[in-house]
C-alpha cells in the first residue's frame, strides 16, 4: 500500500493510474475506521482495479457546538486496517494541505439539507460538498462508495455529482448490521446493557413499516405513527424524528410513490442512533388497502 500525504504526491499517483487506464474505486473517510468503512473497501475491491481511500477529518463539517479537536483519531491503527483490507493507495493529508489558504469561493447546499439530521447541523453539508469536490478532483475516481446508513449524505452527494457533471458513479452500499439488526455504529458502545437489548427495535420498526407498505399502505402519517409507536413501546429512547421523504430528492409526500426513505433518530441516555429504510413503491398497487 502506498501512502500519500501531499497534494503533489497523490496527483502523481493518480496520473500514473490514468495513463494505465486503471479503474479507481474511492472510499472517502474521516478515519477511526470500523467495519462499515471496511465494507466499503470490500465493495470497491470487487469492481475496480485500484482502491484509493482518503482519511481526512474535515474541519468544515463541524459546527460551533461540535468539537473538531475531540474527534477520535488513530492513524497508526487506520493505516494497518487499510493495508490489511485491500487499500492500494491511502491519501492522508493534514488540514493545512487541504486548506492551505482561505477559500476564495464558497459551496452551499440548498436542497436536501433542511430535513432529518441536516436540520440541526447548519453548514455541515456545505463542508461535505466542499471537501468532496476537492477529493473528486484529486482522485478522479471511476466509482465512489458511501454507506446507506448516512442516507442524507448520499442524497447530497448524488445531487452534487449530478449538478456539476462529475464523471464518477456513486455506489450506495447497504448498512452493515449486527446479527440482531442494529445498525453498526461507534456510538453503540455508549448504550447501557438494557438499551442495547432494546435498540434492535429501531430496525424492527422500519421492517414493520416496509411490510405494511408492501401490503398496500400508502399514507405517510400512518407509517410514521406506526414506527414511532413501536419505538416508544419497545425502547426507553426518546424519538427525535421519524420522517418519510422521496429519495434522493428528500421532498415531502402526500402519498407514497417511487423511491422513498423512512428515516429515524432516537436519543438514548448517552447515544443518539439513526437508521433508515429505502423502499421503491408503486402507488397504483393496492392503494386502497
Amino acid at each position: 500500500m502506498k501512502i500519500a500525504t501531499k497534494i503533489e504526491d497523490i496527483q502523481e499517483q493518480i496520473t500514473l493510474l490514468k495513463q494505465s487506464s486503471s479503474s479507481i474505486g474511492f472510499v472517502p473517510t474521516m478515519g477511526y475506521l470500523h467495519e462499515g468503512h471496511l465494507t466499503l473497501v470490500s465493495e470497491a475491491r470487487k469492481n475496480n482495479e485500484v482502491v484509493v481511500m482518503s482519511i481526512f477529518v474535515n474541519p468544515l463539517q463541524f459546527g460551533p457546538n461540535e468539537d473538531f479537536d475531540r474527534y477520535p483519531r488513530d492513524y497508526e491503527r487506520d493505516i494497518e486496517l487499510a493495508r490489511n483490507n485491500g487499500v492500494d493507495i491511502l491519501f492522508l493529508p493534514e488540514t493545512g494541505e487541504m486548506y492551505s489558504r482561505d477559500l476564495s469561493t464558497r459551496m452551499s447546499v440548498i436542497e436536501r439539507v433542511n430535513v432529518l439530521c441536516g436540520r440541526k447541523r447548519e453548514g455541515h453539508f456545505d463542508g461535505v460538498v466542499t471537501v468532496l469536490t476537492k477529493l473528486f478532483h484529486l482522485i478522479q475516481p471511476t466509482r465512489a462508495y458511501f454507506g446507506l446508513k448516512d442516507a442524507q449524505q448520499i442524497a447530497v452527494v448524488e445531487g452534487l455529482v449530478k449538478d456539476y457533471f462529475f464523471p464518477v458513479e456513486i455506489i450506495r452500499v447497504p448498512t452493515v448490521r449486527e446479527k440482531d439488526g442494529l445498525a453498526k455504529s461507534s456510538r453503540n458502545v455508549y448504550l447501557s446493557e438494557k438499551e442495547r437489548v432494546e435498540a434492535p427495535a429501531l430496525h424492527q420498526s422500519l421492517l414493520k413499516a416496509k411490510n405494511s407498505i408492501q401490503a398496500g399502505l400508502r399514507d405517510p402519517q400512518q407509517i410514521i405513527s406506526m414506527v414511532s409507536e413501536t419505538i416508544n413501546n419497545e425502547t426507553s429512547g426518546i424519538v427525535d424524528y421519524v420522517e418519510i421523504y422521496s429519495f434522493p430528492g428528500l421532498k415531502e409526500l402526500d402519498t407514497l410513490d417511487g423511491e422513498i426513505i423512512i428515516a429515524l433518530a432516537v436519543q438514548f441516555e448517552k447515544a443518539r442512533l439513526i437508521d433508515n429504510q429505502i423502499i421503491t413503491v408503486n402507488a397504483k398497487e393496492n392503494k386502497n388497502v
